[in-house]
């Protein structure tokens, strides 16, 4: 899977954002706070690095404030639009616990066929990347698996392996050595293309779902309102660090694709798959459960 790292603001475009000339001249004078899913989770780790690498170049002591999946947006989108609060986003590979009785998507889907409603999936949270993930396979494979949320990504991965829970879309960083280790299966990546970060795992139109497209995307965001300048500044920072070799080497290792742009690039990605996906999971009632 491609994994984009940037920085760009929360429901809201650059264009419609008010500089405050005096406030983005003297950024950062306090320690910055990323809010970020609960410890151990897909999203943890980018922020901790991320966290690391800008403590030095801003001066400014960087923390991680781990919360529940439902609660980091909230924080942040309430914050002021100072840029001392940021939010670590991600989404994705299809894994099973291993006693399932299945080694392919195909299997799945007839297995899910054959028990609708019995099976069901491991999510991070509702409408995080792995319940949005899951409610599209569902609709585009025309099965029954229930979603089961939990507090964050670290929870839903431990529950998936515990056998709790029969499946999940889970990040490469995050079900990548849980799958060398022999604790899960994968089943597929869902890129549209095979990812490097999965060597020889087919992709999931491959697989048996012709179309199937979710990628597991990283990204920090700041509330609506921050001065363009602090984004510019932070968006600067973290691309720099992720083109080092240092971070491509961290990162590869992790599972994880750094793909730095900028807050405009990120911008016109969410919006498409916003109009993508959003069609399908309207179609699929998704908000109905």
């Amino acid at each position: 899977m491609k994994t984009l790292l940037t920085v760009c603001v929360l429901a809201a475009g650059l264009a419609a954002q008010v500089a405050a000339p005096a406030q983005a001249q003297n950024y950062p004078v306090k320690p910055i706070r990323i809010v970020t899913s609960p410890a151990g989770g897909g999203n943890d780790f980018p922020a901790r690095l991320i966290a690391r690498a800008l403590t030095g170049p801003l001066g400014q002591q960087i923390l991680v404030d781990n919360r529940s999946t439902i609660l980091i947006a909230d924080i942040v989108a309430k914050a002021p639009p100072d840029g001392y609060t940021l939010l670590d986003r991600a989404p994705s590979v299809l894994v099973v616990h291993p006693s399932m009785p299945l080694k392919s998507v195909k299997q799945f889907i007839a297995l899910a066929k054959a028990r609708p409603g019995e099976l069901n999936f491991s999510v991070g949270g509702p409408g995080s990347s792995g319940d949005l993930g899951a409610r599209l396979f569902n609709h585009m494979a025309g099965v029954n698996i229930l979603n089961v949320p939990y507090k964050g990504t670290s929870p839903a991965l431990t529950a998936v392996m515990s056998g709790e829970v029969h499946a999940m879309f889970g990040s490469a960083g995050s079900v990548a050595p849980h799958v060398a280790g022999g604790r899960l299966r994968a089943l597929a990546v869902g890129s549209a293309q095979r990812s490097q970060l999965a060597p020889g795992l087919p992709t999931m139109s491959e697989a048996g779902l012709p179309g199937y497209q979710s990628e597991a995307l990283h990204a920090l965001f700041a509330p609506a309102g921050t001065p363009a300048a602090v984004v510019a500044l932070l968006n600067r920072e973290v691309g720099t660090y992720l083109r080092s070799p240092e971070a491509q080497g961290i990162f590869l290792k992790a599972g994880i694709e750094p793909s730095p742009g900028s807050p405009e690039e990120f911008t016109a990605i969410m919006k498409s798959e916003m109009d993508r996906i959003g069609a399908v999971l309207k179609a699929a009632g998704a908000g109905a459960r």
